[in-house]
Formats: C-alpha cells, sequence, structure tokens
C-alpha cells in the first residue's frame, strides 16, 4: 500500500513538472514574440517618422535653393517631425535633424543660386545636406531592430 502511494506521489510530481516545464515554454515563447512585435512596430514608427522628415527636409532645401526667404511658416512641419523624433528616437538622431535644419535655414538666408551654382554644388557634394542624417538614422534603426538601446 505504502508503494502505491509513492508510485501515485511520483506520478503527480511528474505530471506537475511537466505541466510547469509546458507552462513556462510556451510563457517564454510568447514573450519573446511579443517583444519582437514590439521591436517591429517601433522600427516601422520611426521609418515613418524618419521618411516624413527626409521628405519635408529634402522639400525645403529645394525650394530654399531658389527662394531666399525671412518667413518661417514653411519651416513648421519640419520642426513638428523633429519635435516627434525628440520623443521617441536617440539624441544622436535629433542633433543630426537639427543640423539639417540649419542646413535649410542658412540657404533660406543665403542668395538664390543659378543653375550654374546648382550642378557645381551637386558636383562638390553640397546637395547631400541629409547624408550624416540618413547614416545616423540606419544606426539608430539598427539598434531599435536587434535591442541594443
Amino acid at each position: 500500500m505504502d508503494a502505491a502511494y509513492i508510485s501515485a506521489l511520483f506520478g503527480l510530481a511528474g505530471a506537475i513538472v511537466g505541466g510547469l516545464a509546458s507552462f513556462s515554454t510556451t510563457w517564454l515563447t510568447q514573450s519573446a514574440q511579443l517583444r519582437e512585435r514590439r521591436r517591429e512596430v517601433e522600427r516601422n514608427r520611426r521609418e515613418q517618422l524618419f521618411d516624413s522628415f527626409i521628405t519635408e527636409a529634402t522639400r525645403l532645401y529645394g525650394d530654399a535653393l531658389s527662394h531666399e526667404k525671412d518667413d518661417v511658416a514653411d519651416l513648421v512641419l519640419l520642426y513638428a517631425i523633429v519635435g516627434r523624433m525628440r520623443l521617441t528616437t536617440s539624441r544622436t538622431v535629433v542633433e543630426a535633424a537639427e543640423r539639417v535644419l540649419d542646413a535649410i535655414v542658412d540657404t533660406y538666408l543665403s542668395p538664390n543660386r543659378t543653375l550654374h551654382e546648382l550642378r557645381q554644388l551637386a558636383r562638390d557634394g553640397g546637395l547631400n545636406f541629409l547624408g550624416e542624417f540618413g547614416e545616423i538614422c540606419r544606426a539608430d534603426l539598427l539598434a531599435t531592430t536587434y535591442g541594443r538601446r
């Protein structure tokens, strides 16, 4: 009779251990999947934010090359995008975006460029005002993707 109790007790202990192992494996798997999904959502949000900034900055820079302005109304959207970046991205991304903003403002304040000046500026690499920003964004997205933030 004692052997039957011991056997039943070990059987019950085995079932509990098996159930706990199954539960913990399922919990760990779901936790990892949820973490990966959050990372993916965050990466997509940042990509859209960076895309909006690049699109608007390019539009404004092109306008600044051919128009002298002392009006900040056109820059409001770009400043708003940088404000959103402050909430979700690293300091290096925000600083790079601010340098792009400075380049656009400086270009608006400088005299209009002729087509010949634009060609020379392109040859000298002066139209690549988003290069550093793009590289910093890429590093930020990689860090977000692989959880290094």
